[in-house]
Parts: structure tokens; sequence; C-alpha cells
């Protein structure tokens, strides 16, 4: 399985965020850029447990897996992974390529075929 790269994983969170962000809209929210945070963390982190992926990067054919032997990464890992993207730290790369996010998770987003 081939890790994806930057701009693909960039991509699959502007989808999401503005898929949050529509909802948050035809909600009609208040506070609409707390409540885009909070329907993103819930939008990503209950899909990738359940699917191993977000809607964005289920359209960009993307998922997450443990980055050791490319199993389904634990729910609260997901969480954990999920939190720290909303902390903007996907900012910050290791030399393989991965976000301090899946780094400190032991997750990659790798390119999937089956979908």
């Amino acid at each position: 399985m081939e890790i994806v790269g930057l701009g693909r994983r960039f991509l699959a969170l502007a989808i999401d965020w503005a898929m949050c962000s529509v909802i948050a809209s035809l909600v009609g929210f208040e506070s609409k850029s707390l409540t885009v945070l909070v329907l993103f963390f819930v939008e990503v982190s209950i899909l990738t447990t359940l699917q191993q992926s977000s809607a964005g990067q289920r359209i960009l054919k993307i998922r997450v897996v443990d980055f050791t032997n490319r199993g389904i990464v634990p729910p609260l890992k997901i969480l954990l992974r999920t939190f720290l993207i909303c902390l903007v730290l996907p900012a910050v790369f290791t030399r393989e390529g991965r976000g301090l996010h899946d780094w400190i998770t032991n997750s990659v987003v790798v390119r999937d075929p089956r979908i």
C-alpha cells in the first residue's frame, strides 16, 4: 500500500471541513466556527472508526491504517488522532512523510484500491 502525499490528504481534509461548514450553515448555529469544528471532530472520528476513512478520504479513495501492520486503528487512537488534527498538528511532518498526529497514534494514510 502506498502512503498518500500531502496534497491528497489536505484535499480530503478540505472536503470534510466544507461538508461540516455547509451542515453548520443549514442548521443555523450562532457560533459557526466552533460548530464546524465539533461537527468535523464527530464526523471524522465516527467514520474513520467505522470504515477507516472520513467522507473526504473515502471520496479520494484513501484510508487510515495502523503503521506497523496496516490493520485497523483502534477507536481510542482514532479519537486522539482526530483531536490532534483539530489542533492543527498535521502541519508537522516526520521523515516518513507522516503527520505528527499519525506518528503519535502509529497510523498512516494510504491509497485504498478497494474503494
